[in-house]
């Protein structure tokens, strides 16, 4: 019998994820991680409200302490972004980190053939024997923007029970068959992030202290102050507080000067940038190559063509029409169709 490790989160998706493998015939077990940031903050692993998820289905949950681990990767990657004025995307990060390498690792020792998940994407594999990432075929939940980093080998042992159905039909399926989650609500773009600002995160946990400096227009006028860097990406109109005929949006952040450069709507709009630290999930395309590209999640994907820059080490991305709040350090992730050929970091301009 195939055995199956399924990543439990607690909520619906992964729940139901393991139903339905255990409904297909196959031997499933649960795989709960612990990042270090879960609350309350003093629950052992024998007794986390996770292993209700396995008593209702009938497996066995693992609980799998990568706290560590995750602090000194996914969250110094979060803060030392925000150092460096960047807008960092930590699922993107993370995934082909932590949960689809460790965890898949612990999953192995316990014999398992695959590691499902419960996100919203399809895999596909070609006759040629390479496996193609495609996005879910819901098009609002659809998360194949976060698993852009994964290499061929991590597709080739994965799963997404999920990928051809509706959120809905998800929920469906779990009043259908009385499965209770045992946390509430859609999962967090930052998971160790709960119940205060990410500005309160980084000074609090980061110990990145308040350091004021001045806010200037995109002439170079200054015109008011901010209270810290940290608390601004690009793009972002809240917090500004400089009076004006028009409100004023974050254009650039400028750590190296302390200075954060506002102007208005018009100004974020860009029609190029260039991608560093690009994952093909297989072979690139021919350059000049004709894609639509995601510049962050709820991005809908934009027509452009991508080639590589003189350096070869980056791939630069001309726009079909401007876009607006191209943020350093973002994901851009690149798709044909349906199918992610890959993505990579928003270079700085």
């Amino acid at each position: 019998m195939t055995v199956a490790a399924v990543a439990i989160s607690g909520g619906v998706d992964s729940l139901v994820s393991a139903f339905l493998l255990r409904s297909a015939g196959h031997d499933v077990i649960g795989l709960h991680f612990l990042n270090g940031f879960e609350h309350p903050p003093d629950v052992g692993a024998a007794e986390h409200p996770i292993h209700r998820i396995g008593a209702q289905l009938e497996i066995p949950i693992h609980v799998v302490d990568l706290a560590d681990l995750f602090r000194r990767s996914v969250v110094a990657y979060f803060t030392d972004a925000y150092r460096a004025g960047r807008t960092p995307n930590p699922c993107l990060f993370c995934n082909p980190l932590i949960k689809f390498d460790q965890l898949w690792a612990h999953a192995a020792r316990l014999g398992a053939d695959f590691l499902a998940t419960g996100h919203y994407a399809r895999i596909r594999q070609s006759p040629d024997g390479h496996f193609h990432l495609l996005r879910g075929a819901d098009p609002l939940k659809d998360q194949s923007y976060f698993l852009a980093r994964l290499r061929p080998s991590q597709l080739a042992r994965t799963r997404f029970p999920l990928g051809d159905l509706h959120k809905a039909e998800t929920q469906r399926l779990a009043t259908a068959h009385g499965l209770h989650p045992v946390s509430s609500g859609e999962s967090q773009d930052v998971c160790f992030i709960r119940e205060q600002t990410y500005g309160r995160f980084l000074e609090d946990y980061a110990g990145l202290a308040p350091s004021p400096g001045p806010i200037v227009d995109t002439d170079g006028r200054e015109i008011g102050r901010h209270q810290g860097l940290h608390l601004f990406t690009v793009g972002q109109r809240r917090g500004i507080d400089c009076p004006a005929a028009a409100p004023y949006y974050v254009i650039r952040i400028e750590p190296e000067e302390n200075r954060l450069v506002v102007g208005f709507q018009e100004a974020l709009e860009r029609r190029e940038c260039e991608v560093e630290a690009v994952n093909w999930i297989n072979p690139p395309p021919r350059f000049p190559a004709d894609v639509r590209v995601k510049i962050r999640y709820r991005h809908s994907a934009q027509a452009a063509t991508l080639k590589p820059t003189a350096s070869g080490q980056r791939v630069a991305v001309r726009f079909s029409a401007p876009q607006k709040a191209i943020a350093p350090g973002q994901g851009a992730v690149f798709y044909d169709g349906d199918e992610v050929l890959g993505g990579g970091w928003i270079a700085s301009p």
